[in-house]
């Protein structure tokens, strides 16, 4: 079997091929003039970038392929689904705003923007995958009912997970907050009775009617009852319930591998992924550090595994920038990734995402001028 091909492009740029003529040809490399997009609604799954972090794809890079997708006829829209996190992005209005403060808007890419899991982070559809480790997979609305999903990724490294590339993009990026609750979690929330105001929001949308409201005016989660679906998490506005969180970053990188096979389940699908700014820690966080390497450049493929395991190779054979994380550690470690989170596991992840069909770790890199 022909090994899945990943096609790549550095940073060297001149008059006439600038990075964004380069965009343009990885793209069509890859594969985007093959895809029937023709009247199809198509996700471009990405994350917006926490306002303050500034390592975030560039919107002009993101406007490529806007435009490439609607002259194939495609009906395209930037996404993403809220935070379990309190930040500035765990609602649609502040996601929004954070979306367009970052470039993300109609004038600068040429789409709109859609938060796929709604207001609150609760619309979602329950895509059955029969998995190892989830039964269902709840996904963001709006990129369950798209025709084609097109990841559009920052790599860079995550303190969970390792690295972030195409697969976290996809799986739980595009999460409902319930479903980032099941990724995230390994038992049932609990309130915190300090945050917890009595409103019986949560009350109202638990299905198991496993929680009360006690004679103090806070709610009280019945454990018997409950079944750990977060949908109480999701709907509470002072993030009063709370979960404990995985101590194992192999089990989170399994359960990610899953809800992105439910994403591209059935599906046309491509993956780009920027090797740019290659930060340290996740765009999540109101910061970034200094990249741990040099720009690298592009990178797509059809098949998102083999697109994250090249951008690792990619990233483990350049030099490591002076006065990054590693740097100052002194870090010996050939893997760049397990020298900045020794404790996170980012091969099951990727073994598991082989195992239930995603894609394959093996690839062949096409070099692109």
């Amino acid at each position: 079997m022909a090994l899945p091909k990943v096609y790549f492009t550095d940073m060297d740029t001149c008059q006439g091929n600038n990075l964004l003529n380069k965009m343009e040809k990885v793209l069509r490399r890859a594969g985007l003039d093959r895809m029937d997009l023709d009247g199809k609604l198509v996700a471009i799954k990405m994350h917006f970038g926490e306002p303050g972090n500034l390592a975030y794809i560039r919107p002009n890079l993101a406007a490529v392929l806007v435009k490439m997708v609607k002259e194939k006829g495609g009906r395209p829209f930037l996404t993403d689904c809220n935070t379990l996190y309190l930040g500035k992005r765990a609602n649609a209005v502040d996601h929004l705003n954070s979306a367009m403060e970052n470039g993300f808007n109609r004038i600068a890419v040429g789409c709109d923007v859609i938060i796929a899991d709604g207001l609150l982070g609760n619309e979602q559809r329950e895509v059955v995958i029969e998995k190892e480790l989830c039964r269902t997979a709840k996904i963001g609305s709006a990129i369950a009912d798209a025709d084609v999903v097109i990841s559009l990724s920052h790599f860079k490294g995550h303190e969970l997970t390792g690295f972030g590339g195409a697969i976290k993009n996809l799986g739980m990026g595009s999460g409902s907050r319930c479903g980032k609750v099941e990724m995230h979690a390994s038992s049932k929330p609990s309130v915190d009775r300090k945050k917890c105001v009595g409103c019986g929001q949560c009350v109202r949308n638990c299905a198991q009617n496993a929680i009360v409201i006690d004679g103090k005016k806070r709610a009280v989660i019945d454990q018997e009852k409950c079944i750990g679906c977060g949908q109480c998490i999701s709907v509470c506005r002072y993030y009063a319930p709370q979960v404990e969180w995985e101590g194992s970053s192999g089990i989170v990188n399994k359960k990610i591998a899953e809800y992105a096979f439910a994403v591209l389940r059935d599906k046309p699908s491509m993956h780009v992924s920027v090797i740019m700014d290659v930060s340290p820690n996740c765009d999540c966080w109101p910061f970034n550090g200094i990249p741990i390497v040099p720009d690298i450049g592009l990178a797509a493929s059809k098949d998102p595994v083999a697109l994250d395991c090249a951008c690792v190779d990619l990233v483990n054979k350049a030099a490591v920038n002076s006065g990054c994380v590693i740097d100052k550690k002194g870090a010996k470690k050939t893997d760049k990734f397990d020298a900045v989170f020794p404790n996170t596991d980012w091969r099951s992840g990727m073994e598991h995402a082989q195992k239930i069909g995603l894609g394959r770790r093996d690839y062949e890199l096409v070099r692109l001028k």
